[in-house]
């Protein structure tokens, strides 16, 4: 694989450090919400609550993330757009997207090493892992449960229902967008960047 540069080798310590102590104490304080949630999703969905689900992330390797589900059916591979209204989506499953509690047990992909707190949303394969040129910085940090790009398009789902073609909108604007913001967010990593992007994903 080239180089793809990214956070010099203090920062990496430095968010790995943030990251460890952080979901360490997230999970202490939601593991009891995330189980229960798991059961009321199991209830819901008629299927095991919790699934995984591959993902791109850092320098472009596949890793298993963790969901609570949120839908009825199984997700093919091609068909990763999910709309405001997918009728896929469990009426608690809405709930839990609004609110992104099904993000909460991607805190485990966090303490592992495979995520981080604060990064570029891992997504589908088909994606960043095709990424060409100066744009491939993106794979060389973990990818994040949020994001500058998570916060600008925190209504995605919203905006794809109104387009009559979602993923021709997706693939020509949003993740064009989400490349520059996620390179933005690289360049001028600091530690209390992240920490104001957490704080306005939690007060959003």
């Amino acid at each position: 694989m080239d180089k793809l540069g990214g956070l010099n080798t203090r920062q990496r310590i430095v968010k790995r450090v943030f990251d460890l102590f952080f979901s360490i104490v997230g999970l202490v304080i939601f593991i009891i919400p995330i189980l229960f949630l798991m059961i009321l999703a199991t209830c819901s969905t008629k299927k095991f609550g919790l699934f995984s689900q591959n993902r791109v992330g850092e320098n472009g390797k596949l890793f298993k993330i963790f969901k609570i589900r949120t839908m009825k059916v199984h997700i093919p591979k091609e068909d990763f757009i999910t709309l405001k209204n997918d009728d896929r989506i469990t009426s608690f499953g809405k709930f839990l997207r609004l609110f992104k509690l099904d993000e909460l047990p991607q805190m485990v992909n966090v303490l592992i090493g495979d995520m981080s707190l604060v990064g570029p949303r891992p997504d589908v394969p088909g994606y960043a892992d095709k990424l060409i040129g100066d744009d491939r910085i993106i794979l060389s940090v973990k990818p994040g449960i949020t994001s500058p790009a998570t916060l600008k398009f925190k209504n995605e789902e919203n905006l794809l229902s109104k387009q009559k073609n979602p993923k021709k909108y997706n693939d020509e604007v949003i993740w064009p967008e989400k490349i520059k913001i996620n390179k933005q967010y690289i360049l001028e990593w600091s530690l209390i960047n992240d920490i104001k992007c957490i704080v306005k994903t939690i007060i959003n």
